[in-house]
């Protein structure tokens, strides 16, 4: 049963069972000390980037303006043109991995395993 479906009762009675919930955890907390904290959901990771990524985009960055600059006709924009253009070199690819090859064997294997896991379900 989704949330839409639910009376303003039905609601209600949700948010009051959830306050308790949160009431008891918050005292089994006090009893037991900070182990009950650490089932929390902790936040998802945050996504990193590359030294090299974030100079592609800096030297970008910089090149933008610098075009903007040169438009409005500032001498300035030319020198670090210039500069940016010298200073942006391809960034250092490093050799991928070998990826997994599965020997046509296996392949066939686990083809074999799905399809009785398919035609299982299927009955």
């Amino acid at each position: 049963m989704s949330i839409a479906n639910l009376s303003a009762q039905q609601l209600r009675q949700a948010a009051n069972l959830k306050e308790k919930i949160a009431g008891l955890e918050n005292q089994l907390a006090a009893i037991l000390g900070s182990e009950t904290e650490a089932a929390e959901v902790k936040p998802a990771k945050k996504r990193g980037m590359s030294a090299a990524g974030r100079a592609r985009i800096a030297a970008a960055a910089k090149l933008r303006w610098a075009k903007v600059r040169a438009a409005k006709g500032k001498s300035v924009a030319e020198k670090v043109i210039k500069a940016v253009k010298k200073s942006a070199k391809p960034a250092v690819v490093k050799p991928s991995k070998k990826k997994f090859k599965m020997s046509a064997a296996a392949k066939a294997k686990l083809s074999a395993l799905m399809k009785a896991r398919w035609a299982a379900k299927k009955k």
